[in-house]
């Protein structure tokens, strides 16, 4: 049980300090960290991810969350994510292992690179310049949800820059609502996997308890840190971790 309770507090540190990117670690992580089957992981991380965003949630609500655009991506993402389901049944486990080391990779860049805090038509409410805006949201919904039923990835990695540069947003509100699209798409594309799919409760409990866990107290510390930080420590770790899944699967 020790690979699944460290590597699931690692999931959700991450999460919680910048709103995303627990997922890209959480499937690789049950692969070849706790020996998962793809098929298995994916559910299994869904789950996990979508139980921590909510927690990391909590502690930004008073930051406050644009609840509109919330709705518009996280609504556009729920048949995307089971279309995405649908596809990722017909590839083969090691193509979609590799799709994710190419994720994590842009990931990472994204990171390094960073984003644009700009205000927006989407932030300032439902108004005329909101619906001009809806169509952009829309769009990033169906890329997020297709990928998280492909991948099993909830989409925060995409969400938070998608946020801020399309949809004109402030990092701090960006976070906050990416969580809440995660906790949609999560469910969403868990649902999509579901059939057949039999949860192994201990190393489920197991990964999930420290991830709630390290999610909710990363997201109240993430406040006192520097964002330059958060996001090069963060890319370094997936960097790591698309190789390790790289080197893996080719050898596999």
């Amino acid at each position: 049980m020790i690979p699944p309770l460290v590597l699931g507090l690692v999931v959700g540190i991450v999460l919680g300090l910048v709103g995303g990117g627990g997922s890209i670690i959480a499937v690789p992580a049950l692969v070849y960290g706790v020996g998962m089957h793809p098929a298995e992981a994916i559910p299994t991380s869904l789950l996990v991810v979508g139980l921590s965003s909510l927690a990391a949630l909590l502690p930004r609500v008073r930051e406050g969350l644009n609840w509109p655009v919330v709705l518009l991506v996280g609504g556009a993402g729920i048949p995307a994510a089971w279309g995405g389901a649908a596809v990722g049944g017909l590839l083969d486990p090691n193509i979609l292992m590799l799709a994710f080391a190419a994720i994590m990779v842009i990931a990472g860049i994204r990171m390094l690179t960073g984003t644009t805090e700009t205000e927006g038509s989407c932030s300032t409410g439902p108004s005329r310049a909101f619906r001009s805006c809806a169509p952009k949201a829309v769009a990033v919904g169906l890329l997020v949800g297709f990928l998280t039923g492909l991948l099993g990835v909830g989409g925060g990695f995409l969400v938070t820059p998608a946020l801020t540069i399309f949809l004109g947003l402030r990092m701090k509100q960006a976070v906050g609502t990416s969580l809440a699209i995660i906790a949609i798409n999560s469910a969403a594309g868990f649902s999509a996997h579901a059939a057949g799919y039999t949860i192994d409760w201990a190393t489920t409990l197991a990964f999930a308890i420290p991830a709630l866990l390290g999610s909710v107290i990363a997201a109240r510390f993430a406040r006192r840190l520097k964002d330059k930080h958060i996001r090069m420590s963060f890319a370094v770790l997936i960097f790591a971790v698309a190789a390790w899944v790289s080197a893996g699967t080719l050898t596999a």
